[in-house]
């Protein structure tokens, strides 16, 4: 009878232990089971905030792959796919590959180009808000006219185009503009008569005929034989140009008037642009803001060195006397202030 008990007993113990085991297991698995649901929720959580729509735009603009726009665009596109983590690459073509302004804005308002730098001077033709820009003599200096391009007056200059399939988003200044000549011109009265090469343009044209000069609209690649041949007097151009095209060689006199500031604007698909998520919508802002900056600094930064090199090729480059063309200033703030209420506005503000 004794050892029976004894036998119950330790089988009694027996189960409790087996018991006890089975909970502990169980109450691990339960634990292992949880911690692995937790951190596959933590991992997908991770995965979702990484996660986003993948972009390979195109980007297309008229200047040769040495010039300053084009390492501007070369900024944004690092740029985006730095603060995208990659989600967002970017192709460019430069030179004019895919046409000239009026054709890469039909390819961006068709969407078969995603981006653009367009010249100040194609868009006033778009619209006459961008005339505001080619005031003469409105800015100093490049950082002045980089400030101006961040305020709301530059902006609303922008926001002329929405609607239009495009979205016209940001600025970038390549050089100010000079006048070069086939014999020295000394004062403004000394232009009358005279034909020069100048970009199409409303508001440049029409500032060249209140100085007296016959403004032809000939293509770039062509104004080294034109000024050659003698087809033209001289050029409005910017130090980039003659030194990368050599104008030196055809014209051996250049006015520093830095007249007028000279930005593309970068131009975006309105439809690409209102489809993407706020977030993405910002690091497209963003990068646009840092190419911007990046682009017209780098471009001040050589301003000594492209008037060395002109200098050192032969070429004379000289100052016009102060004040020489107030009379001029006038007559064009009077006719575009007329032309655009936010021409008005913007002469107001930074004349």
């Amino acid at each position: 009878m004794k050892f029976r008990h004894i036998y119950l007993f330790f089988a009694l113990i027996g189960v409790l232990v087996l018991a006890a085991c089975g909970n502990g297991e169980s109450e691990n698995n339960g634990e292992a089971e949880e911690n692995a649901e937790a951190e596959g929720s933590a991992e997908a959580d991770a995965a979702a905030s990484e996660d986003g729509e993948t972009y390979e735009f195109r980007l297309g603009h008229i200047a040769p792959d040495d010039h300053i726009w084009n390492e501007g665009a070369n900024k944004l596109a690092e740029e985006l796919e730095e603060r995208s983590g990659g989600r967002m690459t970017m192709e460019i073509y430069p030179g004019g590959q895919l046409g000239n302004d009026a054709d890469m804005m039909q390819q961006i308002q068709s969407g078969s180009l995603d981006f653009g730098l367009i010249t100040n001077a194609h868009l006033t033709s778009e619209s006459d808000a961008f005339s505001a820009w080619f005031a003469p003599f409105l800015f100093d200096s490049y950082e002045e006219a980089l400030e101006a391009s961040n305020t709301e007056l530059a902006a609303e200059i922008l926001a002329t185009l929405d609607g239009q399939g495009v979205k016209a988003m940001d600025y970038m200044f390549s050089g100010h503009r000079t006048m070069m000549f086939t014999e020295k011109v000394e004062s403004p009265e000394d232009i009358s008569g005279l034909t020069l090469r100048v970009t199409p343009s409303p508001a440049l044209e029409d500032w060249y005929r209140m100085l007296g000069a016959s403004p032809e609209s000939i293509p770039l690649p062509d104004v080294y034989q034109s000024a050659q041949t003698g087809v033209i007097d001289g050029m409005e151009m910017d130090l980039d140009a003659a030194v990368t095209s050599n104008f030196n060689e055809v014209t051996g006199y250049g006015a520093m008037t830095n007249h007028m500031v000279w930005p593309s604007v970068m131009v975006m698909n309105e439809n690409l642009y209102e489809g993407m998520s706020e977030e993405d919508q910002a690091i497209v802002e963003e990068s646009m803001a840092a190419a911007s900056e990046y682009g017209t600094m780098e471009r001040a930064s050589l301003e000594e060195e492209y008037i060395e090199t002109l200098t050192d090729r032969g070429m004379e480059l000289y100052n016009m006397e102060d004040g020489a063309f107030d009379s001029y200033i006038e007559e064009f703030d009077a006719q575009y202030r007329e032309l655009d209420p936010l021409i008005d506005e913007f002469i107001g503000e930074f004349r």
